[in-house]
């Protein structure tokens, strides 16, 4: 198993693969964070080691370079709702209409195909908020349509699960069937919470260390991992640990999306060096707490690694050779171009201080891009005043090469 990654000191936004070349970046390319927009203010962490400011460079081993890719490009944003409140995941149903989470009321809400004001559907029973805790992800069946079973990831007492949730017909009602998963340790924060479903119909999970990161690389602890199960919550066929561990030494994952190709990418918060995309692979550790970032001769480098002032990632999705992130301290959405797993171009920010947080990204049924801000969050770090109509769910239009 691999773990006891180095750290590195590096510019503050590095594109890991060593790609042989760049896609065009806008005038608000990456820096020094912009007026208005917050500085990540770091809680108390005693889960995590001492990081120096200033740290001996290594040299990173990189991915193979791959030939630059023709990204999509954002155009025209518009509104879909307006007026949620702590809105944390979202999922779509069959008819191209959506579903999302409020963190702290534990309510579902539906929103309409083509946008207007959403509708509560009902609240999943037992949500403990605390400040990061509550109703996080969720995650349709692939077999909606006959099933009407949504999965939900939730913040409880004692621990956190994820729970399958059938949908009305009406859309207006709700009932909690079962308890798909359950004793994912919990805590004030470092929940992960994002769900999603492979093509294979295996259902991914992304969580935190519950703010002790000693649980990440302990492989009987289901904290700092991303687990993979079936929708009766049994391990997956090939989890190379034979449970429902699939990846370990994660510190927070809240993304997690797929490439054409099977490839699985992962959005993880760090602590105060670097946040880090990485391509999940089964077995490995991907570092914490012993190291977050830039890895050197040992190791799996991260794909992509960003400065927490300009990231606090959250969910991603894949469109138009691209992985687009959302940003919460760094309040802007990322493209990240890749191909096959690799870095394919530098990063791309789009919308610096536009729209605030952005918390959940996802990929409509028509292509464009769903993503969802989160400025009523009352967030310990990285928050933002509610501008007017938040929080909101915005669509972007793509237009590809």
């Amino acid at each position: 198993m691999i773990s006891n990654r180095l750290r590195t000191a590096l510019p503050t936004l590095v594109a890991l693969a060593l790609a042989t070349g760049c896609a065009a970046a806008p005038d608000d390319a990456p820096g020094s964070v912009p007026a208005g927009v917050p500085t990540r203010n770091y809680p108390d962490d005693d889960s995590a080691p001492a990081v120096s400011p200033v740290v001996p460079p290594v040299t990173a081993t990189p991915r193979e370079p791959v030939t630059p890719v023709e990204v999509a490009t954002p155009g025209a944003v518009t509104e879909v709702t307006s007026g949620l409140r702590m809105p944390w995941g979202l999922t779509f149903l069959p008819d191209g209409s959506a579903l999302v989470s409020s963190r702290g009321s534990g309510d579902i809400s539906h929103v309409p195909p083509g946008g207007g004001p959403a509708s509560r559907v009902g609240t999943v029973p037992g949500v403990a908020e605390s400040a990061e805790g509550g109703l996080l992800g969720l995650a349709a069946s692939p077999g909606f349509a006959a099933d009407r079973t949504v999965y939900a990831y939730v913040s409880a007492d004692p621990t956190n699960r994820v729970v399958a949730v059938r949908i009305g017909e009406d859309l207006r009602s709700m009932s909690v069937e079962r308890v798909v998963l359950d004793g994912i340790g919990t805590a004030d924060r470092h929940h992960g919470g994002k769900l999603a479903f492979d093509r294979d119909g295996n259902l991914w999970v992304g969580t935190g260390d519950a703010f002790e990161g000693s649980r990440s690389p302990d492989p009987d602890s289901l904290n700092g991992k991303v687990l993979r199960i079936r929708p009766d919550g049994s391990p997956a066929a090939g989890n190379p640990l034979g449970t429902a561990v699939f990846s370990l030494g994660h510190r927070n994952v809240q993304g997690i999306a797929f490439g054409p190709d099977g490839t699985v990418y992962a959005s993880e918060l760090g602590h105060r060096t670097w946040d880090e995309v990485n391509v999940l692979r089964p077995g490995v550790d991907y570092g914490w707490p012993e190291a977050e970032g830039v890895d050197g001769a040992t190791g799996e480098p991260p794909v992509f690694a960003l400065h927490p002032d300009e990231a606090s990632p959250s969910g991603i999705a894949l469109a138009g050779e691209s992985l687009w992130m959302g940003a919460l301290s760094g309040q802007r959405l990322w493209q990240l171009p890749v191909r096959d797993g690799h870095a394919a171009g530098t990063p791309i920010p789009h919308f610096i201080g536009e729209y605030g947080r952005i918390r959940a990204v996802e990929v409509a049924p028509d292509g464009a891009l769903w993503i969802v801000t989160s400025n009523t969050d009352e967030a310990t770090w990285g928050g933002t005043d509610p501008r007017p109509g938040d929080d909101r769910i915005l669509r972007v239009e793509l237009t590809t090469p």
